[in-house]
């Protein structure tokens, strides 16, 4: 774990600034089938969901930070590779061993090592810091290299128990059971980084390969059509919570959305052709009106933002695998405005929350994973249809974010606590309604940095000022100066 002096953003960002342009980041639109025609501009005027931007901690400065953070003080070695120290730390990246994250790193769901990785190799090549995407292929190369891809029977194990030194599927420390849709997540995320790194992407295309030929083998659907939250080893329905109990939410998770986002991108790459099972598990979603059920493996609600979320991105990406209007349709008309009921439009019990997402009803605390995939929607929703107010709906929630940072190191909090929801103990100066003090390296803390390389490479203004290539935002707002 590297523990030497504090590094200040401005130290941080100083080699961006003699950089060269970013290099396979160049604006452009990708309109999917089916989207709605594009809108005049909204004005900021009279919106209740809106933040201005913050000139002294934009939302790069903000995705900065977390990465500052994410790379001073999360970061260890495993047998010659880098790796997050665990997945859940306090201000200072000290490990919280006493939460069930706190044992662990991988790839799986919260540690979520190949997503932190491809987003840092996103930043360093736009940023130019090579240091920084070296750092990023050493984790990938961790996760190719220490055990967690089974190539024998294409299962990719979600964890590393560290004091254990044990490899295990879910975040309880066992191998009872796993998410299968989670890992076709990790799954996913491979292919995308695949894109990244010629030298690894005959491996990580065969992992991910190797993950849908193990759910084509073994994993029993459901009697709908849909996929279950959790399942055993074998494929088998595992019925049970995390926690134990019966899972009111097994046969009702959008856990699933991501096999038919791994469906997807499998297809889109020429690696297999799952067109028929894609467009039939979309018609099994969209028929049931849309399956929301809780994503995150220890909450159980109907509805939860993310699931709106990620539901909006991945049927749009169907859309255009399919070349089929009908999924892009649904998820404009009637996927995106779901995400309207979690929107908050002031700031509750003394906290900033305006411009932010709560989670679920059963747990309404604003949690800043879930918020990154949100404004990833939103600025997609852009991208098909020219509307502003979708813009600033992504930027409003990553000006959101930018305000929680805390300590010098660049943490972003898990989440925000406006309703006490996890007890003050857990808070940022013990206040009763705040910001939680820990975070998840590579997910809560950094997944930012994706909607922010996103609006950057597709809807910030691009030009060039006494010899530097600036970006602004919709709204005239210098995002980053860079050398031309």
């Amino acid at each position: 774990m590297r523990r030497g002096p504090v590094m200040t953003r401005r130290h941080f960002l100083g080699d961006a600034a003699r950089a060269a342009a970013a290099a396979g980041l160049a604006a452009g639109r990708s309109t999917a089938p089916g989207a709605e025609p594009p809108a005049t501009a909204s004005s900021p005027s009279g919106r209740t969901f809106y933040l201005p931007e913050n000139p002294a901690c934009t939302i790069v400065d903000s995705a900065a930070d977390s990465l500052r953070f994410t790379l001073t003080r999360c970061l260890t070695t495993y047998r010659g590779h880098a790796c997050s120290t665990s997945t859940f730390v306090d201000t200072e990246g000290a490990i919280m061993g006493w939460h069930d994250f706190g044992p662990l790193e991988g790839p799986g769901w919260a540690a979520n090592a190949v997503g932190g990785a491809r987003e840092l190799i996103g930043w360093a090549r736009f940023m130019g810091r090579p240091e920084m995407e070296r750092t990023a292929l050493s984790v990938l190369d961790h996760v190719l290299e220490n055990g967690f891809i089974d190539a024998s029977s294409g299962l990719i194990r979600g964890y590393r128990h560290v004091p254990r030194d044990a490899l295990v599927l879910n975040f309880k420390h066992n191998n009872d059971w796993f998410c299968p849709g989670s890992t076709a997540r990790v799954a996913v995320q491979m292919l995308q980084a695949a894109e990244l790194d010629e030298r690894r992407r005959g491996r990580l295309q065969a992992a991910a390969t190797g993950y849908a030929r193990w759910l084509d083998e073994h994993l029993r659907m459901l009697p709908s059509g849909w996929f279950p939250r959790r399942c055993t080893p074998t494929g088998a329905h595992y019925t049970q919570a995390a926690e134990g109990g019966t899972d009111r939410f097994f046969d009702g998770s959008a856990d699933g959305l991501f096999i038919l986002q791994l469906w997807a991108e499998l297809t889109a790459g020429g690696l297999a052709d799952y067109r028929a099972k894609l467009a039939r598990g979309a018609r099994v979603f969209m028929e049931a009106g849309g399956i929301y059920g809780s994503i995150n493996h220890d909450t159980y609600d109907a509805h939860e933002n993310v699931a709106y979320a990620c539901a909006f991105r991945i049927l749009r990406r169907a859309s255009q695998v399919l070349d089929d209007p009908e999924p892009a349709r649904f998820a404009h008309r009637r996927v995106l405005p779901g995400l309207d009921r979690f929107q908050m439009h002031e700031d509750r019990n003394g906290v900033a929350t305006r411009g932010l997402l709560w989670m679920e009803e059963s747990w309404d605390t604003a949690y800043l994973w879930e918020n990154a995939e949100a404004a990833m929607a939103y600025f997609e929703a852009a991208t098909d249809t020219g509307r502003t107010d979708h813009l600033l709906d992504g930027l409003t929630i990553l000006r959101a974010a930018a305000k929680h940072h805390y300590g010098p190191h660049g943490f972003l909090t898990e989440g925000v606590d406006w309703n006490n929801h996890v007890g003050r103990e857990h808070h940022i100066d013990g206040a009763k309604f705040g910001a939680i003090r820990y975070t998840e390296p590579f997910l809560n803390n950094q997944h930012i940095v994706e909607p922010t390389l996103y609006y950057l490479a597709h809807h910030a203004r691009h030009s060039e000022e006494a010899g530097r290539r600036v970006w602004r935002d919709v709204e005239g707002n210098v995002l980053l100066r860079l050398e031309a």
